[in-house]
């Protein structure tokens, strides 16, 4: 393109450099004065004929697609975190996408103005934001969702977490559920810092060897769940819970490794259908 036919592309608008800079000169907000009325703030939309274009243009100017692909609202979120978002970047996120003449961001704003920001929102019907451009029932449907599922956040009270403080709490726990499995299982139980039940997952089913359960399964399970502690166990479909050779060489590699992880390995216990067995209680974590 020549100096005398240089475009604009943006949200369909394609314009003159001159006539891109009449729309934003009849964009801009000016103050006009009544009398003795204190002054108030106008937006002008410049002839009939652009207002069209006027419209556009303040959408693209109010949206994402004239950001950089790393200051856009998902990938802000992604990385450095949700809090960091401002009202209409969340809500833009929630949204997804926006429309051929409006993008995400931009419908956002849109809707925050309509309603009277986050607290206009919560307060917000299906019919108040169906009145936005561009917004339908189903994009309506999903705000309102994310709304409500936010609000029973704050109302619900958490669960009270299971306090494993002892062998025997552990044991109680674990029993009815792995004591009398007719395979051998071995799995672990994580805990935050106050011996709490964080979750218990199986990890290996068969033979509890060295060479079948491995410290970097254990601990990327510990890591995920932000537990400070750990109880590993296994059954005996024997019915004997005496710790074999295996279980010994094992244990001590468990403890090793989460001596270098920082994530301390509380007991290992060894179930059978009615009985179990620590090695804390017996001394035998070293």
């Amino acid at each position: 393109m020549g100096s005398d036919g240089t475009k604009f592309l943006r949200t369909g608008l394609t314009a003159d450099v001159a006539e891109v800079s009449s729309v934003i000169s009849s964009a801009v907000l000016t103050i006009r004065s009544r009398g003795r009325n204190a002054p108030h703030f106008t937006a002008l939309t410049g002839p009939r004929s652009g207002e069209g274009r006027c419209d556009r243009f303040l959408h693209w100017i109010g949206g994402v697609r004239h950001l950089s692909p790393r200051d856009r609202p998902r990938e802000r979120l992604e990385r450095l975190g949700a809090t960091s978002l401002g009202d209409n970047e969340l809500l833009a996120v929630i949204l997804g996408s926006g429309t051929s003449d409006m993008d995400s961001l931009a419908m956002a704003n849109a809707i925050l103005e309509t309603v009277g920001g986050v607290h206009g929102l919560i307060k917000a019907t299906l019919d108040d934001l169906c009145r936005v451009q561009g917004v339908g029932v189903a994009r309506a449907a999903q705000m309102l969702a994310a709304l409500e599922f936010g609000r029973r956040t704050l109302l619900k009270t958490p669960p009270v977490k299971l306090r494993l403080s002892t062998p025997k709490d552990v044991a109680l726990h674990l029993l009815p559920e792995f004591g009398a499995r007719a395979v051998e299982q071995f799995g672990i139980v994580l805990v935050d810092a106050r011996h709490q039940l964080l979750r218990t997952r199986i990890l290996s089913v068969g033979t509890v060897d060295r060479s079948v359960v491995h410290p970097r399964d254990v601990f990327r399970e510990a890591v995920s769940a932000r537990a400070t502690g750990i109880v590993l166990f296994h059954n005996h479909p024997s019915g004997d819970p005496a710790p074999s050779a295996d279980d010994m060489a094992l244990t001590k590699r468990m403890v090793e490794a989460g001596e270098l992880m920082g994530i301390e390995v509380v007991d290992h216990l060894i179930l059978t259908e009615t009985r179990y067995l620590s090695f804390r209680e017996l001394g035998r974590l070293r």
